[in-house]
């Protein structure tokens, strides 16, 4: 595949109409919504911001690199000891739930367009959705620094449409927060790609009170 498929590619993989259930989680935002801690653009922005700085480009981003590597070299010892520190690594049960919902629904379809190293994810108990993610960046021969960049972009879209939903904002409030953030992406992407193995790892107090009291919230739009 060439560097062309491979852009095209990248763009089917964080489509918001790829078919894995990203849309159905918040991660924690409905509840900090919900008690006041973000009642407006500003607020929505800067909490966005302090994720992607703090903990995508400190966590999901270099599994990303760790995942791409040991799927290219068949090393499912690799696989399975970073699949083990993702899963330690997230907050609340609902927040891993959430990465294994989305990791086993991105390998179903892999697998279904022809992935055949995708069929090993779909019933593995410690499926996510970044070794996912980075699977289908080697199969569809996406470069490993695009992938990173497209994972952020990714996530920051679907923040925004939960924001847009939750707090509520308008279209135009919620663009503008996405072009807030697009430029951080590149430099928070290559940061993430270099980070050494004892380097991995941050932690984020709010986001895990808000996942926690998320599970017992008495309305609810998202599962996470």
């Amino acid at each position: 595949m060439g560097e062309a498929e491979g852009r095209l590619a990248l763009l089917r993989l964080v489509s918001p109409s790829l078919p894995v259930g990203a849309y159905a989680g918040s991660e924690g935002l409905e509840y900090a919504v919900e008690a006041g801690w973000l009642p407006g653009e500003i607020e929505v922005l800067a909490w966005l911001r302090g994720r992607l700085r703090h903990s995508l480009t400190r966590l999901d981003i270099p599994l990303l690199v760790r995942f791409h590597r040991a799927w290219q070299a068949n090393d499912r010892a690799s696989l399975a000891r970073w699949s083990d520190f993702l899963g330690a690594s997230r907050e609340t049960e609902e927040l891993a739930a959430h990465d294994r919902s989305l990791g086993r629904a991105l390998a179903r379809l892999l697998a279904d367009l022809g992935v055949a190293r995708a069929t090993e994810l779909v019933e593995n108990p410690g499926v996510n959705y970044t070794a996912a993610f980075a699977l289908a960046a080697d199969a569809w021969s996406i470069p490993l620094e695009a992938a990173a960049e497209g994972y952020l972009f990714g996530w920051i879209e679907s923040q925004v449409a939960a924001a847009i939903k939750l707090v509520p904002l308008g279209q135009t409030q919620g663009q503008r927060i996405l072009g807030a953030l697009m430029p951080e992406i590149p430099e928070r992407a290559a940061w993430g790609c270099g980070l050494a193995d004892e380097d991995i790892g941050f932690s984020e107090p709010g986001l895990s009170i808000a996942s926690a009291l998320h599970a017992s919230q008495y309305a609810r739009l998202f599962r996470s």
